[in-house]
Formats: C-alpha cells, structure tokens, sequence
C-alpha cells in the first residue's frame, strides 16, 4: 500500500453534492440493471476494416469489463452510427472545448446536477473527507493501454509532487482547509484520497467543465520524465526539440486539458488528431471508449468532431447560412432573430437554452480602486445603491432581450431553491427619485454646466466602465445605462480593452467599474459551496485585492475592512465546517442577503436565452436546456456522444 500527502486551497464548489458529505458514508455507483452482456456488444462500422485486418482488437477486447451504460430518458432515443459534426470556434486554443462538451469525468453532473461516476465504476465516501475510487477493470487509454491506479500514482508523486514539474506543489485544489490528503493505491483498480477535514470541494472539480484531472497517461509521459527515460535518449530529445530541461519537455507534452497532443492518449469521446496551428481540428472516436449504449454498440454515435477556426464575429453569419451542425459559442441572443429567418435556407432549428449565471450581465464597482476620492464613494452602500436604483432595466430587456429576460440584482434565478423575490427586488426597481436623494445625501449636490455631479475635491462624477471588448451586448447595455444615469447626474463612459489589459486594470486598481457576467451558478442549492460571494478570489471584480489576499493566504493584496466583507468571508468558512443541512442553508441565505443589500454588484438582466443552432437531423440535442460553464460545460452533461445524425 502506497501513500503520499500533498494538497490546496479548494475553489467554488458547484451544485450536485446532494449528499456526498452530509452521512457518514456514500456510495456513488451505476445501478446494476445497467449493463449490457459481452455477448451483445455490436461492433462498431468505423473500426470493422481494422478489426478485420487486426491492427485493431475486437470491441470486446476494447471495452472495459463493465462499461457505462448511458441511458436514454425523455425524448432521448438510441441513434445510428457515423457521421461528421462542424462547429465554429474563435481560435486554434478553444480545440481544448473539445474536452468540455466531451465531458467525460471521473465523475460528472448529470441533468439534474446530481453527480454520478462516469470513467469511474463506483466511489466510496466515508465522512466527507475520505474518498475511495474505484475503477473499471480493463479500462483502456485511447491508444490501448490499460487504464490503472499507476495513473493516479504517476499523476500525485511523479507530476504534483514533483518540484521541477510542479515547484508550487501539487494544485492548490487538493488543500482542504490547509490540509492535503494522504493517497494509497489499494489495487490495480482502486485508489484513495483522505483527508484530515471534510473536502466538499474534491468531487465538483472533477466534475467540472474544466476539471481537476488527478491522473495521467504514465506510460506516454514517462519517457519525457526525469525519473523514467534513460538519460541518454532524454539528452537527444531535448537536443531534438531544442528544449533546455526534461520538466519542460514534459509539461509541454502533458496536455491533458488544453487537447493540443495529438500523441498523448486520452479517455474522451473523441481523440484530437490533428496538431496546431491549424484552422481545421479533427477528432475521431476513441476505440477504447468506456461507454455503450443499450444495445451493446460503443458511443459515441458520430465517428468525427470537427472544429473550425474562424473570425469570432463572423461565427453567427456563418451559422445562419448552415455552415454548422451545432452552435453556440459565439451566439447570442442579439442574433436571434437573423438566425430565425435564415432557418429555412440553412436547414437548422434554433433553440434557446437559458444561462444559468445569477446575471447576464453586471456591473462591479472596484472596492479596491485607488484612487482615494473614488474609492471611499464605491465603499459607501448609499452610492452603490443610488447606481443600482438608476439602471432602468425594464428598458434594457425590451430594448435589447424582447422583454424575455429576468430584471434585477446578481443572484439566484427562480429556479434555485435559494431564490427570493427580495433578493433580485431589493434596491433594483427603477427610482431615479429615490437614487438622487441617495447622492444629495452622499454630499453630491453640486453640479457642473452640463448637469453632472461634482466630486468631493470639484472633478465631475464621471465614471468610466472597463469592458473586455469582446461583447457588443455589453456596450449596448453601457449605452442606456448611460442614458439613466445622466439624469441623475452621473456620467458613464465606456472603455474597452483586451480581456488580459482589463483585468489586470482592474487588478491593480485603475479600473473604477468593470461589466461582466454575474454570479457562475445562479441555481445553487445549499450543498453548493457560496465561497463566489465572499472574498476569496483576485478574479472577482468588485474588490480583486481583498480576494487576492484570500488567494495569498494573506502574501499580497489587502485585508477585507468592511464588515459586511468580513462577515461574508467568515460564513464561507463557516459553510466548509458544517454539515447540517439547515445551517448550511441559513449561511446562503445570510450571504444571499447581505449582497442583495449592500450591493457590491450591480446585476442588470439575468435568465438570457441563449440560441443554439441545431442542424436538420441532429437528434438528442435537447429543445430546452440550461447553457453554463460550470456546473453544466455547456453541451456537456447533455452528453453529446449520444448525439446522432438521422441522415
């Protein structure tokens, strides 16, 4: 038996949990009547002329000994095998989507945000902090290797733990509350991780859209490792790609998310084939895939997944002219209506899934702006409010949503057990009376010859919103918010930048304002960890500094010095230690209600509808679906390797 400790800070945790860490001990594993007999597994007509010249096993000898089992629900059928998918992306690095929508996990979420074991057979957790995977025998590498607990091993001690690979150690991930696990191989197929605490985080980031991946393909990496390869052949190589230490030459061909290798092995539906730079990616089935469908045959149903690389503004066009068989990215809700009127001639249905972020779009008021003037009015809750009291928001949606969209705060959507109509109301109704009172009582009485407001030290209340620049729906927002405010004697201007420069602007404290997305998940239940409301990440836009000091474990930035912040980071906290469902529900509340209150975001619209173009014949893609990154990798827990052509 073999252990090794190591660990990290965990991030957000998403929905699913259900009960993982709240017994004393779960069992996660696929129903017994969900299995098919090796006898009735149905080769599959892709591979059939390889399997008959015996470059390629039988699919008996590809399979796992208990495969998943996918099971067809709804409006779901068993489809027919072949055929080609072409979707868009805006660059060469977005091939890596060809791991979310893949999306095959250890475990993953289900329709219903549930987590279920998928690569896995089972998962045992025993109090929320020890977590036994167990594996399916006879798994297979997408080249035919077997898929085993060397895996895991090479992964924790020979790449996380390895300080030329890793000189920060292994992903801040695998901390739970400062503690890392201790790992054991128990067999061939069986590993465990054990923490000293509860780890409510481990099982949603191997989950996740971009998941946390504990396992490496040993047999192909090793001959690049330091450890492994003979030293000789080691020098050669680095000669050969002009590459000055083997832990570089390693991290360059460990690409397990980004999909770039075509040479590593995966355990996807489809294997990339096809190396950048290119315009054109080109991903096969995997032989070795370990999920069938009902009938014995191997998905997924489609032999190639092809991405095309193309201009990001050009990506609807093209889809409205039926260029694609499936899209989304790209696509929004501003496009609707040209999608619509070219269904016809580009022989596609558009469907709209709603985006489940806690808002489509926000405004965040940088706590941590420097200059000083700026920074004492976006602490006071008075001039945060007075903002969000004058965003008419009935104007954006009809204007820009058809008035399909959900008004309000960044928060919960309805359909989150969370939700309360006062969290989306409060202090977001459209009072451009109520607001100027706000500012009168603020101090901001003066005002300039073109009626804008005067600051403390006599400069014009002018704020300038940072955008990505990547978004025209976020500057037609800016736009009439900017009529709003003006009469209340605010002035907005808008800056746009590259999505790096805007960050870091904001980061560092230039950034007054900043527009974005809202809330990740906004169908949260009470197992889903709240750390995204409290400060806890430099990527979080209304005060970057107090959530780098989280992520520095207190190295860098600055310390949270408003009350309400502290409350927040406390409760978060709080939530990790805890597993009564009542107080774990209490928490969210609390934190749901302190942000509906002091505003530190400013939601606009939520609950958008997203368009996804579907070609003529697609089958399983579902008509209504929730589209988000994470808990959701858009398309993923969809599973499109049950999508299928009836063509």
């Amino acid at each position: 038996m073999r252990k090794t400790c190591h660990g990290v800070i965990a991030a957000v945790v998403k929905e699913g949990l259900k009960k993982a860490f709240l017994g004393s001990a779960l069992f996660l594993g696929a129903s017994a009547a969900n299995t098919v007999a090796a006898m009735d597994y149905v080769e599959t007509p892709f591979f059939a002329d390889q399997v008959k010249a015996g470059t390629l096993p039988p699919i008996i000898d590809r399979l796992p000994k208990t495969p998943s089992v996918a099971q067809f629900t709804g409006k779901q059928t068993m489809g027919k095998m072949g055929g080609e998918l072409r979707t868009l992306i805006g660059r060469a690095k977005d091939v890596r989507l060809m791991v979310v929508y893949g999306y095959a996990r250890l475990v993953g979420y289900d329709e219903k945000f549930g987590i279920v074991p998928d690569i896995l057979k089972s998962v045992d957790v025993k109090g929320g902090r020890q977590f036994t995977l167990n594996l399916r025998a006879g798994h297979k590498w997408s080249d035919g290797h077997p898929f085993t607990a060397e895996d895991f091993r090479y992964w924790w001690e020979d790449v996380a733990n390895n300080p030329k690979i890793s000189p920060a150690g292994p992903p801040r991930l695998m901390l739970s509350d400062g503690y890392p696990p201790v790992f054991e191989v128990l067999n061939a197929t069986t590993v465990r991780f054990t923490w000293p605490k509860a780890n409510p985080f481990f099982l949603p980031r191997l989950a996740g859209a971009s998941p946390l991946f504990i396992y490496r393909p040993a047999h192909y990496l090793k001959q690049f490792h330091g450890k492994y390869a003979q030293e000789a052949t080691l020098k050669k190589l680095l000669k050969k790609k002009r590459t000055r230490s083997w832990a570089s030459l390693h991290n360059r061909y460990d690409n397990m998310y980004r999909f770039d290798n075509p040479k590593q092995p995966t355990l996807q539906p489809w294997v990339n084939r096809t190396r950048p730079p290119a315009t054109r990616f080109i991903s096969v089935r995997n032989p070795y895939y370990h999920r069938v469908d009902p009938k014995g045959r191997q998905l997924p149903y489609i032999d190639k997944f092809i991405m095309i690389v193309s201009d990001g503004k050009l990506i609807a066009a093209k889809a409205g002219t039926g260029e694609v068989d499936l899209q989304a990215r790209s696509l929004s809700f501003s496009n609707l209506t040209f999608l619509r009127e070219n269904e016809i001639a580009g022989k596609f249905n558009t469907y709209l899934w709603r985006i489940a972020k806690g808002a489509h779009v926000a405004l965040f008021p940088n706590l941590n702006v420097a200059d000083p003037v700026w920074r004492t009015l976006m602490r006071d809750v008075r001039f945060r409010r007075a903002l969000s009291l004058a965003v008419d928001r009935e104007a954006v949606n009809e204007s820009l949503f058809f008035g399909l969209a959900l008004e309000g705060n960044n928060t919960m959507q309805p359909n989150s057990p969370l939700y309360k109509e006062d969290y989306q109301k409060q202090w977001a109704e459209y009072d451009p009376d109520l607001a100027g009172e706000l500012l009168d009582e603020i101090g901001l009485t003066e005002y300039n010859d073109d009626d804008i407001r005067l600051l403390p030290d006599g400069r014009p209340a002018e704020i300038i919103i940072e955008t990505a620049g990547e978004d025209t729906e976020q500057t037609d927002v800016l736009e009439l918010v900017a009529e709003s405010w003006a009469e209340v004697g605010i002035k907005l201007y808008i800056k746009p930048s590259q999505r790096e420069v805007f960050r870091n602007r904001i980061f560092s404290g230039q950034a007054q304002m900043s527009i974005w997305g809202g809330l990740e998940n906004g169908v949260a239940t009470f197992q889903t960890s709240p750390e995204e409301l409290a400060p806890t990440s430099q990527q979080q836009l209304m005060w970057p500094k107090w959530g780098q000091y989280f992520d520095t474990s207190g190295k860098s930035g600055e310390a949270p010095d408003l009350p309400e912040a502290q409350e927040l980071a406390a409760l978060a906290t709080e939530w990790k230690s805890v597993t009564d469902e009542t107080r774990r529900t209490a928490i969210w509340h609390r934190m749901l209600s302190i942000h509906a209150d002091q505003i530190y975001s400013i939601g606009v619209i939520s609950g958008v509808q997203q368009p996804v173009v579907v070609k003529h014949g697609l089958k399983n893609v579902p008509k209504e679906g929730i589209y988000n990154w994470d808990p959701g990798a858009h398309f993923g827990i969809y599973h499109p390797d049950t999508f299928w052509f009836d063509r």
